[in-house]
């Protein structure tokens, strides 16, 4: 565990230069680029910044919209395991947001057959993992690059809708991850807990969010992605401006030895970050998530110093200052 002031500093110092946080803050430039084009036409009820982009078509439920791109240095470890965390990661960011994922798109490109054919193996074993049909896509099969993009659309009831940006002072912290895992082999920033799941288990898991979405439970939340867990509840206060403290001895962590920040910046498989307004909510939260198999903790408390902090229970160092520092710079309220 963590137990001196320096050791603190030094987890603190080390999650806020992590790559993985480090590399979101070039999305401030290019949405600021963009301006206004999330809110052309009429449909947007909510665009930059959510896990997955919100619209209107005037019926009982909202569209939601996401892509994610792979990270080269996965894609470069792993192309199977790549092609099947594209599939992972945007049915994660629907059920995130309390929605259902429909269907799937993909963007390939590569240099070589066989690194195209890992991709589309890793991506079919994804989908009939995850039980979401991939249904068109485009190939590049002449790049002198490798990359993999994976586009998803779901839906969500209107009323039930789950945005990360509703923390407030007050709220209690939880964060659910599935401890029933190992790390993945040819990645180790990577915490394999669906690949030894059946599809009826992730799918119980994954309409955790859909159900605590219904109810109202939560006041935010984040699927927990490449910046580990606390650089996600980073992402999670800025787009709230809010703060919080979070005690790091309730944090839930698997019995395998591996060290505390390797855990703390490792992607997670099925695991969120959330905020609900009172204990009866939060320990209800804790109830739909053990029940599908899913550790879940109150680690902390909102406040609203906009500063992400961390303590060992005697002593504080301040991972994201968000009164100075950028994560993705974006801040919007549903």
């Amino acid at each position: 565990m963590v137990n001196s002031k320096e050791d603190l500093e030094s987890l603190a110092e080390g999650l806020r230069n992590f790559e993985g946080v480090k590399r979101k803050r070039a999305i401030n430039e290019i949405v600021t680029k963009f301006g206004d084009a999330d809110r052309v036409g009429n449909r947007t009820i909510v665009g930059f910044g959510e896990d997955a982009a919100v619209l209107d078509v005037n019926n009982d439920n909202f569209v939601l919209l996401a892509v994610d791109g792979i990270w080269g240095k996965l894609l470069n470890a792993d192309p199977w395991w790549a092609g099947y965390c594209a599939v992972l990661v945007n049915v994660a960011d629907i059920a995130a947001m309390g929605g259902t994922p429909m269907a799937m798109v993909n963007l390939t490109s590569t240099q070589q057959k066989d690194i195209c054919a890992e991709l589309g193996q890793g991506m079919y074993d994804g989908v009939r993992k995850f039980g979401v049909p991939m249904v068109g896509g485009h190939l590049h099969p002449d790049t002198n690059y490798d990359a993999l993009d994976v586009g998803i659309m779901g839906t969500v009831k209107r009323d039930s809708i789950i945005y990360s940006s509703g923390a407030k002072p007050g709220d209690k912290v939880l964060v659910a991850i599935d401890l029933d895992g190992r790390i993945y082999p040819s990645y180790n920033l990577a915490w394999d807990n669906t690949t030894r799941r059946t599809p009826s288990e992730i799918k119980k898991q994954l309409d955790t969010m859909v159900e605590i979405g219904e109810k109202k439970l939560a006041t935010a939340g984040k699927d927990i992605s490449n910046p580990g867990t606390l650089g996600t509840f980073g992402m999670l206060l800025e787009s709230s401006g809010a703060g919080a403290i979070v005690e790091l001895d309730k944090m839930p962590r698997p019995d395998a030895e591996i060290p505390f920040e390797q855990w703390l910046k490792m992607y997670p498989g099925t695991g969120f970050v959330l905020t609900a307004e009172n204990d009866d909510d939060a320990v209800e939260c804790i109830r739909i998530f053990e029940d599908a198999g899913v550790a879940t903790s109150i680690i902390g408390e909102v406040d609203a110093s906009k500063k992400l902090k961390i303590t060992n229970g005697t002593e504080t160092a301040t991972v994201f200052d968000l009164n100075r520092d950028l994560i993705t710079g974006i801040k919007r309220s549903p």
